[in-house]
């Protein structure tokens, strides 16, 4: 009875034994040696991301197959990766550590079963495409808009590890008139936006990588001390606008300046504003320099003793004005995925008493305030996208609809494309979306009468009728801080 009641029991132990999952173990980590640039990936979607290489005990998701699907066919070049590390299990499974270009998703990928090889989860990728046929390389050039929108990079931005933290420098302001020479061109894989490589050939620190619409050839931005004076317009101690008064001719006659230091006040006066009998106003220059900057001119004794006071080499500070603030309409707008063709205006859902619902009607969630800001300056895609992203208009849904075959389905909008343009009440600040219709669903806004009903009249969402236009991108949204 003893040897039998052992005997069952020795049985019963290694029954349980043999039921439990069997893990691998993975091998010492090794940092990759290869090049940096040649350890930029792309995920392709068929394996997940885990803490740990994926079949060890403990391994925890931290981005599954699906998303990781959704990052391999993503168009931001943040959703690269960088490959910096392995494991190997002892199952002969490479395992590559991985991150995001912007950091956001970090961790082990299946990556095949040959060493120094990407394969499985994980492909080799080129983020960005050389143009060295680009008619513009040789060419100089000059900051457009100089200030702290589309700076230049050590790299277009995300096509290289922190390249979206690596600013050559914070604002281009203080290099407004540098002469830049265009070295290089590339184009980022993803977006298709076209970046110039610049040297600035007086302070070569600035030197780097800059969205093409970011520099003119226009020589009006170009700067020379023995005759032209720079000018900050400022409003409550922030310089909001600049330009440069070229040519300037010395004071007491129709000579041109050609030094440095030389008094240049009545004509600096003459190319900043202008008067006819009792009326001042300002000159097409001044119109321009602050064209998009919602500030408007100081007709005030500072400024006109400043311009007199002006000499050759200088750079003199006037006062402007801020405009009111002003909520611009908010638009939506569906399109296939191309941002450049022509799109259909999205119809805010109220109720079914209103509007019916349909694959074209959007639930918007609380919007608290509308897009603000100074009435005629301009706001970026990033500034639009931000606004978007804070009150969770990234992602919306239809309320429950009927198909034609009388099933339950309901669409959802994911944006795309925030829109340049300019604050102003009549202005439309547009988001454009893509669509993906679920059929035999219910919507995750239900019918729609639950939520938030946009009643405003036009003041935070724009009208209604729908209508088709042609959307424009703005400035790369990457770049545009």
């Amino acid at each position: 009875m003893g040897l039998a009641a052992l005997s069952f029991g020795a049985v019963a132990t290694v029954s349980t034994t043999a039921s439990a999952k069997s893990y691998a173990k993975a091998g010492a980590y090794s940092t990759l040696k290869a090049a940096a640039t040649d350890r930029n990936v792309e995920a392709t979607g068929t394996n997940a991301l885990y803490t740990k290489p994926g079949t060890v005990k403990g391994a925890k998701v931290v981005a599954s197959k699906a998303k990781m699907a959704e990052l391999a066919t993503s168009k931001k070049s943040a959703n690269y990766f960088r490959a910096y590390g392995t494991k190997t299990t002892n199952r002969g499974s490479v395992y590559y550590r991985v991150v995001t270009m912007d950091q956001k998703y970090r961790g082990y990928v299946y990556g095949g079963k040959v060493a120094d090889t990407f394969g499985g989860g994980i492909k080799k990728d080129e983020t960005t495409t050389a143009n060295t046929t680009d008619t513009n390389i040789g060419k100089t050039v000059y900051f457009a808009n100089p200030g702290k929108t589309n700076v230049t990079w050590t790299a277009p931005k995300y096509t290289q590890y922190k390249s979206g933290a690596s600013k050559n420098v914070v604002s281009t302001q203080p290099f407004s008139g540098d002469t830049l020479k265009i070295t290089k061109a590339e184009t980022k894989t993803r977006e298709g936006s076209l970046y110039y490589y610049v040297e600035d050939q007086t302070h070569p620190s600035v030197s780097g990588w800059i969205y093409n619409k970011a520099v003119t050839d226009d020589a009006s931005v170009a700067f020379n001390q023995a005759t032209d004076v720079k000018v900050n317009f400022v409003n409550d101690g922030k310089t909001v606008a600049s330009g440069i008064l070229q040519d300037l001719k010395a004071d007491g006659g129709d000579s041109a300046a050609n030094a440095v230091g030389t008094s240049v006040g009545t004509d600096a006066t003459s190319k900043v504003v202008t008067t006819s009998g009792s009326t001042t106003t300002t000159t097409a220059w001044t119109n321009k320099a602050l064209k998009g900057s919602g500030y408007t001119y100081d007709f005030s004794n500072a400024n006109a003793a400043a311009l007199l006071a002006a000499k050759t080499g200088d750079t003199i500070t006037l006062n402007v004005k801020a405009g009111n603030q002003v909520t611009t309409p908010l638009y939506f707008y569906k399109s296939s995925g191309d941002v450049t063709s022509s799109a259909t205006q999205l119809t805010v859902f109220q109720d079914a008493t209103k509007t019916p619902a349909n694959a074209e009607t959007i639930v918007l969630p609380t919007l608290t305030t509308g897009f603000k800001g100074v009435s005629g300056a301009d706001y970026t895609s990033a500034d639009l996208n931000s606004f978007a992203t804070t009150n969770k208009l990234t992602n919306l849904y239809t309320p429950t609809y009927k198909t034609s075959d009388g099933n339950n389905a309901y669409t959802e909008y994911t944006l795309v494309s925030a829109q340049a343009g300019t604050y102003s009440v009549s202005g439309q600040a547009q988001l454009v979306y893509t669509a993906k219709e679920y059929t035999n669903a219910t919507s995750p806004v239900g019918d729609g009468t639950t939520n938030s009903t946009q009643t405003d009249t036009g003041q935070v969402v724009g009208d209604n009728p729908t209508t088709t236009t042609t959307v424009t991108p703005g400035a790369d949204s990457d770049s545009s801080k």
